[in-house]
């Protein structure tokens, strides 16, 4: 049987409110456990490895899985991140890679390595759609995966809208570029973006455009994801709503809506897509 696992990010947990309050890691694998998530996601990008190896003893106090983002910008800098990986039993390595050939070309090299260093250490690895990384622009992206078909994809559909800056609504033509996205991707990750913002309210009335959109995006990918995969497989998606500057805020500095409760609506939403698909 087919399951889903949908795990939060660590990263999503901060506050950076600007009274200062701020939640323990603790606080946070508590909160997280208890709302029901199977795992939650290491972000390398917002935390160094000596911080995010302080919490693996929470993975096993709170009983979640592992996911780690990593930022290497180098290509050996990817195997401290794959040992990190086997110390933690991580499900997946997502890689928004800090190397960023200017050429297709030396892409695919770059792509290449690192697939290879992770099948050395027996890391499963996925290539995360990304800004400022080596999958930054859609076009490009699409033809690293033409040229190495066997590259694993972790679909954030956000960064494609900012990065293209896509009309509501789509034209055909640009939801047949996101397309290949979807039926490729073995991993998704949740947020809602704009043309012109990469983090949206989800229930203020002028979003909902775009938040029909990405659920429409998402049932088609979990759809493509069940006929390609076997009957006992796995899909992760996790909620990654960031903290400020991801996260509009007032003149007070305050998030303007509570990105908690939003993180529980997205998950809410998954599983019912997954359900009835």
């Amino acid at each position: 049987m087919q399951t889903l696992e949908i795990y939060q990010s660590r990263w999503a947990m901060e506050l950076r409110r600007p009274d200062g309050i701020e939640r323990s890691d603790a606080q946070a694998f508590e909160m997280v456990a208890k709302a029901g998530y199977d795992g939650m996601c290491l972000d390398l990008g917002a935390s160094n490895m000596t911080a995010a190896r302080a919490t693996l003893p929470l993975f096993r106090e709170f009983d979640l899985g592992c996911m780690i983002n990593a930022f290497p910008t180098t290509i050996e800098g990817l195997q401290p991140v794959l040992d990190l990986a086997i110390e933690a039993n991580a499900s997946y390595v997502n890689i928004i890679g800090q190397v960023m050939p200017f050429t297709v070309d030396e892409g695919v090299e770059v792509v290449k390595q690192w697939m290879a260093m992770a099948e050395a250490s027996n890391v499963p690895i996925l290539f995360e759609t990304h800004r400022n990384c080596i999958t930054n622009d859609l076009f490009y992206m699409l033809q690293l995966m033409e040229r190495v078909p066997n590259m694993p994809i972790c679909a954030d559909l956000s960064h494609y809208v900012v990065d293209r800056e896509f009309w509501f609504p789509l034209s055909d033509d640009d939801q047949a570029l996101i397309r290949p996205i979807l039926e490729r991707a073995d991993s998704f990750q949740g947020r809602v973006a704009g043309r012109e913002q990469i983090q949206l309210q989800l229930n203020f009335p002028q979003h909902q455009k775009w938040v029909d959109q990405f659920r429409q995006w998402w049932k088609e990918g979990i759809t493509s994801w069940k006929k390609r995969n076997s009957s006992d497989a796995r899909m992760i998606f996790l909620t990654e709503l960031g903290p400020p500057e991801y996260a509009i805020t007032g003149a007070d500095g305050f998030e303007l809506s509570d990105r908690w409760e939003e993180s529980l609506q997205i998950k809410a939403w998954v599983e019912d897509i997954w359900t009835n698909t």
